[in-house]
């Protein structure tokens, strides 16, 4: 067969190959993938660094038989390809196309749904420990965990408690060095020091904790791969095998830039030449405003810090660890720690801003009230990523934060409209606060890209008009209120419709509420945001506490998990786009 990928539909097809067929396999699945990925966008590298692992996985092993579980999934492609969703493979992250993800109401062999860190090895072992009261005995039950995921305390958790039982479990750690940015920490230290043959008694940390540990090992040697996984079928009780990978094998300019082809967007595979949009967006992402302003602010306060777990680049902190390295903090991929160390830190009269995803904040909740809330620890936090994020799909929204942080009793909520508000309430909360406080600001691009403005302070609790209207009040939260404004002017009823922005949740300015309520019939509020819990709950309850008895009406993300699509699709398909809502405006009286 000139073409063995083609022949292949499922691992019982992978498993009719010689093994000297395996490596020619390899090499046409990862030109598969690049093919592909250089038109479509995705994430490339930590997919290109499993291939050969990929393989032996399915090759050795029963699937979906045996249960494989994979850390994060921003390595499933092979996985994927060779599990019965090769054919439709070219509308991954698409609307209506298969997941980026493992997704178990996916495929049969996607045991476990996954999207962020450090969970495979809690969720094999729980598969472990049924499969033995199940009396299946003879059943495997593997976990593939990167090094930067490993450090997380939940997979710690896990390695702890799979040490005292007999769970037939493999953990595999795929040890590349990165994890989006590169790996830190003193256990990737540890890591590097086996690698390099630099301490004879390196295994000894997994040997403590009763696993049968074994490696390193070449992960892209498919012999190697093959002959150990082989071996460790037959040994019982929780065993760690421990690979040496490349992220982004067999591309070079791949390999020799990790970070950006990570997730790269659209290139020439044969360049690497990344491909931009024409009539790009001028104004700046939302991050680098973020970034760019905690320097400034950073150069002016010496008591300024910046913390964020694992996410330099995403967050664009970035900037900060380039000025000033020793006030700025990746933690590695541990929400739970960064929020108690940014506690810490405030006890001792620091100003710090303490940056994660709102997706990732939901990690670290109970540290938000335990530690931080109840405390009342004037930590900033920056919730990156808030609101739709497009093709990663329901892990990684951030719709929650709105309901979830409001409820907490101490904490401020403040949603900005636009990159200059959001650089004018870093600035307020660097002035100095009596409260934690919760800044949330989506992915990707706004609308100015003339926003370094002098810095401006925003009086707390307070509600800004942006349009008058005679008998409609439109009450928007956050950068939705940009797309707002356009379907008010698009509307029939724009003379009717008052437009006020509600970047304060939480406090509300309940004077201006009062205001308002008397003054209009109709209340609208529009959020990028779960309905239930949030910025139109709280109104909602505002109004009833008052005894206010207008025409209230809430849009915003209903009651289910919204999957993946462009941003532009998902916010048609809750209908929260200039389009739906200027029909909303259009059939009120």
């Amino acid at each position: 067969m000139n073409n063995l990928l083609a022949h292949i539909q499922n691992p019982t097809d992978l498993r009719k190959l010689s093994k000297n067929q395996l490596p020619q396999l390899a090499q046409e699945l990862r030109e598969f993938i690049i093919d592909i990925v250089s038109q479509k966008e995705g994430h490339l590298g930590a997919s290109l660094g499993v291939i050969e692992l990929t393989i032996a996985l399915h090759y050795i092993f029963d699937t979906p038989k045996d249960l494989l579980v994979w850390d994060v999934g921003h390595q499933a492609y092979p996985h994927k390809i060779l599990t019965e969703r090769k054919d439709v493979f070219y509308k991954y992250r698409e609307k209506e196309g298969i997941s980026g993800f493992p997704k178990r109401s996916e495929s049969i062999y996607d045991t476990f749904g996954v999207g962020h860190s450090s969970t495979s090895i809690s969720a094999a072992l729980g598969m472990a420990l049924a499969s033995h009261l199940h009396g299946e005995k003879e059943k495997h039950h593997i976990a593939v965990i990167g090094d930067a995921s490993i450090a997380s305390g939940m997979a710690f958790e896990g390695l702890n408690h799979a040490g005292v039982t007999k769970a037939n479990l493999l953990v595999i750690l795929n040890d590349n060095a990165m994890g989006i940015d590169p790996s830190v920490g003193a256990l990737k230290d540890y890591l590097t020091s086996v690698k390099e043959g630099k301490n004879p008694k390196i295994n000894n940390i997994i040997k403590s904790l009763n696993f049968d540990y074994s490696g390193p090992i070449d992960g892209h040697d498919l012999e190697k791969l093959t002959t150990e996984l082989e071996r460790l079928k037959k040994i019982k009780g929780p065993k760690f095998l421990h690979i040496i990978t490349t992220k982004g094998k067999g591309l070079s300019f791949a390999e020799e830039d990790q970070l950006t082809y990570h997730a790269p967007g659209k290139f020439d595979k044969l360049t690497g030449k990344l491909i931009r949009p024409e009539n790009e967006n001028p104004a700046p992402k939302f991050q680098d405003v973020f970034g760019h302003t905690l320097v400034e602010l950073a150069q002016q306060n010496d008591k300024i810090v910046g913390i964020t777990p694992a996410m330099p680049s995403g967050s664009s902190l970035k900037y900060m660890m380039e000025q000033f390295p020793d006030r700025a903090f990746d933690v590695g991929i541990a929400e739970q720690h960064a929020v108690t160390l940014a506690a810490g830190m405030a006890t001792q009269g620091l100003t710090v801003f303490c940056n994660i995803y709102s997706t990732f904040m939901q990690r670290a909740y109970d540290q938000v009230i335990h530690d931080v809330a109840i405390q009342n620890l004037p930590v900033i936090f920056c919730l990156d990523r808030a609101g739709f994020v497009g093709e990663d799909g329901a892990t990684h929204h951030g719709l929650f934060d709105l309901a979830y942080m409001s409820c907490i009793p101490n904490m401020m909520v403040y949603a900005p409209m636009n990159e200059i508000d959001l650089r004018n309430i870093l600035y307020t909360s660097s002035l100095g606060l009596e409260n934690p406080i919760s800044i949330r600001y989506p992915r990707g691009k706004g609308h100015n890209p003339d926003w370094r403005k002098p810095f401006e302070k925003i009086e707390i609790g307070k509600i800004k008009k942006i349009k008058e209207g005679k008998t409609i009040a439109v009450l928007s939260t956050g950068t939705i209120g940009h797309t707002v404004q356009l379907a008010i002017e698009n509307s029939n009823n724009k003379n009717s419709i008052a437009h006020y922005h509600v970047g304060w949740v939480k406090p509300l300015d309940e004077k201006k509420l009062n205001t308002i309520f008397n003054t209009y019939t109709t209340i609208i509020t529009i959020e990028e945001g779960t309905l239930i819990g949030g910025f139109g709950s709280i109104i909602d309850t505002f109004a009833t506490k008052n005894n206010f008895k207008n025409k209230i009406m809430n849009y915003g993300v209903p009651d289910v998990f919204i999957e993946h699509g462009t941003v532009q699709e998902l916010f048609e398909e809750v209908k929260l786009d200039e389009k739906n809502l200027t029909l909303i405006f259009n059939t009120l009286s």
